[in-house]
């Protein structure tokens, strides 16, 4: 099987200026049929068309919460249904909170939980069965500069934390699944130029963040999506287990 005869799976990949979004034009134009899951129906599916019309894959719009596990068992059912089969799993669907820890409250540290780390394993615990059987998978987390650095850029503990915890899950997982075919790594960006921190990382604060990064500008969702697109392929096998920062060099470890 090539990456033609696979699906590649992106959540929460419909936002217009999105690292999910560039991802699964990324990984369409290497050839992957792609699956857009969002809670937005009607983006992931005019998303979908896009990429499909633009790259020719066959691509699958979906709704999907991926804190609700029937939600995600309804996506996975519908794309086993009518897609090739799952060969990448992108867990992109994430939220952040500026909030500190001395404000934050129950209810909102467990919506950062719910959907980066609970919604994560909601999904991947569904894909990663049919992965290992069939001897072949590419699973890729998104975390971030905040869980290696302890924040510092625009979430607060609760998102810290909760980035963190994809990285010991990841890790973990790389060991369990190696040897079923199956790699397990994690993206952890800096500053990137998407709609996540609502515009609140403009002005005067913005400028101090870039001028602590070496090469001089915010990231781009490009230079997120291509490196996810290289661990998805099929020559990259041996990297496994690993985190890649795309920060510019602000955070250099």
């Amino acid at each position: 099987m090539t990456v033609s005869d696979r699906t590649a799976v992106v959540t929460g990949a419909a936002s217009r200026r999105g690292i999910g979004r560039a991802t699964a034009q990324a990984l369409a134009s290497a050839g992957w049929n792609v699956a857009i899951l969002d809670l937005d129906e009607a983006a992931a599916k005019a998303t979908a068309d896009e990429i499909a019309a633009e790259s020719g894959v066959q691509t699958f719009g979906l709704a999907c919460d991926v804190t609700d596990e029937d939600a995600v068992a309804a996506a996975v059912d519908a794309l086993a249904a009518g897609a090739p089969p799952v060969g990448a799993l992108i867990n992109n669907a994430g939220v952040t909170s500026p909030t500190r820890f001395l404000e934050v409250e129950g209810a909102e540290w467990d919506r950062i939980f719910a959907v980066n780390v609970r919604g994560a394993y909601n999904i991947t615990r569904r894909l990663a069965p049919g992965m290992a059987e069939r001897g072949y998978g590419r699973i890729v987390f998104l975390s971030s500069v905040s869980a290696e650095r302890g924040g510092g850029v625009f979430g607060g503990v609760a998102y810290s934390a909760a980035k963190a915890a994809q990285l010991g899950f990841a890790r973990a997982l790389a060991r369990e699944l190696g040897p079923s075919g199956v790699t397990v790594n994690c993206v952890a960006p800096g500053l990137i130029d998407t709609d996540i921190t609502g515009g609140a990382l403009e002005g005067d604060r913005k400028d101090a963040l870039i001028a602590g990064i070496p090469v001089g500008r915010n990231g781009r969702v490009a230079d997120v999506a291509d490196l996810i697109t290289y661990l998805c392929r099929e020559e990259s096998g041996y990297i496994t287990g690993a985190t890649y920062d795309v920060n510019g060099g602000s955070h250099i470890h």
